[in-house]
């Protein structure tokens, strides 16, 4: 296991290059010119558009500027926007309250769609399975701005449950925001959770602890949803990463100040440092979680072995 996980590391080294490799050619290929845009109406001095372009190293071809990027980000330094902030600042700044969302999300992620999933697994083609599938089958087919504009109407101005912007609420202020961004995810949850109880159901290993007399609790918890847990931890695990940076559009909606809103907000004021530095934080936070995954298939399946 030891050897696998430093291998699997090692090989995120030529991952995370050419990942933010890409993210950084995407980015400072946008069009328009950012130190301009600085001024706004009232264009800068040349000598003041000359040490900034000169100091961001904008002059210098793209293969240069992202060696000389890579080369700080070596020593910490995820560099600074044009107004002169440390782009790590930010990031230190906004990650706790996407933290906290993408918590929020996966909990409801985990606890409704497993529950609803193991429910309508355990009594397919039952009433509450058609509920499920049709209720997933909507989710799914509405986007996340519609559903965050729904919700934030609905449960935050008509009903009053729940806040509808900003975080001077502590916890409770990220429930909805929370919900509206595992909705999706939760959906996929409990139709993959739902299909492989099923399937296990009528394994032969199953029916042998039903023909052992064993409790229909027992053999639906101790052995039909550990091995059905596989493709769901899969799903999840690679899901974390998506949440924080599906996160963007929450954030926008909620008004939370989150690394989604930073990013959203870095993108208008044409921030590529900022743009950089996050995205490819995100991209290191898919790829651990990745590895988290593949480690925990060994603990759900005691045959799945590492060499």
């Amino acid at each position: 296991m030891g050897r696998y996980i430093a291998r699997r590391l090692l090989l995120t080294i030529p991952v995370m290059l050419g990942a933010s490799f890409l993210i950084f050619a995407l980015v400072y290929a946008l069009p328009g010119d950012p130190i301009r845009a600085l001024g706004g109406d009232r264009p800068l001095a040349p000598a003041v558009v000359a040490q900034l372009t000169d100091e961001f190293n904008l002059n210098d071809p793209l293969w240069l500027q992202y060696v000389k990027y890579v080369g700080d980000l070596l020593q910490g330094d995820f560099g600074t926007d044009f107004r002169g902030r440390e782009v790590l600042d930010t990031i230190t700044q906004r990650m706790p309250v996407t933290i906290k969302l993408a918590l929020v999300a996966i909990a409801f992620e985990i606890v409704i769609g497993i529950v609803a999933g193991v429910m309508a697994g355990i009594r397919k083609n039952g009433f509450f399975d058609n509920v499920v599938l049709v209720s997933t089958t909507l989710i799914v087919s509405i986007p996340i701005l519609v559903l965050a504009f729904v919700a934030q109407f609905t449960l935050g101005l008509q009903l009053g449950l729940f806040p509808i912007a900003g975080v001077n609420d502590g916890w409770y202020s990220y429930l909805l925001p929370g919900l509206v961004l595992a909705a999706g995810s939760l959906a996929y949850v409990a139709r993959l959770t739902r299909t492989s109880i099923a399937e296990n159901m009528r394994a032969d290993y199953v029916r042998t602890a039903r023909a052992k007399g064993l409790p229909r609790r027992d053999v639906i918890v101790r052995h039909t949803l550990r091995n059905s847990l596989i493709p769901v931890v899969t799903f999840v695990g690679a899901d974390i990463g998506t949440l924080m940076g599906g996160a963007i559009v929450t954030e926008t909606v909620f008004n939370l100040p989150g690394i989604g809103r930073a990013v959203f907000d870095a993108v208008r004021a044409q921030e590529g440092a900022v743009v950089v530095g996050i995205v490819t934080l995100l991209v290191f936070v898919f790829i651990f979680f990745n590895l988290v995954v593949d480690v925990l298939y060994a603990v759900l399946d005691p045959r799945i072995r590492y060499e």
